[in-house]
């Protein structure tokens, strides 16, 4: 069996992730953290090195949602979408926020661009993933965008996300009291 080079390897992480590659994800598969320094400088246009200990395969297509998983990959461990990030996401109540939001209980090692906005939280929130990208719940970023997007639209987000299977029986009815107040 041929065994597989370290372009290979990252290529395939790549496909998983939008095109992109983690140092941490390379190293949990035996690529050491160096080798993606001397590949993005070797390989100019195929490997680019855009932020800390993160990477993008160009050779993997961009996708719709590849700038939301960019976003948090650039925020680092731990983070994930948060608020009206989460509705655009999945076009809940018509949203177009003019920054990605990003939450994280840890500060970033390098700057992020301006479209990126990131909310340090305490504690730990509820996360899931949604299409690969970690996420706030539907449910809970509705009730968190209440002071910024209209009572209405928020009613029909979430009639949409239960519509699309985003949101469950219990968080609906809690859902359904919370927006009526």
């Amino acid at each position: 069996m041929e065994q597989q080079s370290y372009r290979e390897i990252l290529r395939e992480i790549a496909l998983d992730n939008y095109g992109y590659v983690t140092t941490r994800e390379a190293i949990a598969v035996g690529v050491p953290a160096g080798e993606l320094a001397k590949l993005a400088r070797r390989r100019k246009g195929e490997l680019e090195n855009i932020g800390y200990g993160l990477y993008r395969d160009t050779s993997v297509p961009e996708t719709p949602l590849g700038y939301l998983a960019e976003a948090v990959l650039r925020s680092g461990k731990d983070a994930y979408l948060h608020r009206e990030s989460v509705l655009a996401m999945h076009n809940l109540a018509s949203i177009n926020p003019r920054h990605i939001k990003v939450a994280s209980p840890r500060p970033t090692r390098s700057p992020l661009p301006r479209s990126i906005q990131l909310t340090k939280v305490e504690g730990k929130d509820k996360i899931t993933m949604y299409e690969g990208i970690p996420a706030q719940p539907v449910a809970d970023a509705i009730l968190e965008c209440r002071k910024e997007v209209e009572p209405s639209r928020l009613k029909q987000a979430a009639q949409e996300a239960r519509s699309q299977g985003l949101i469950m029986s219990a968080e609906w009815k809690k859902l359904e009291k919370e927006l009526s107040r």
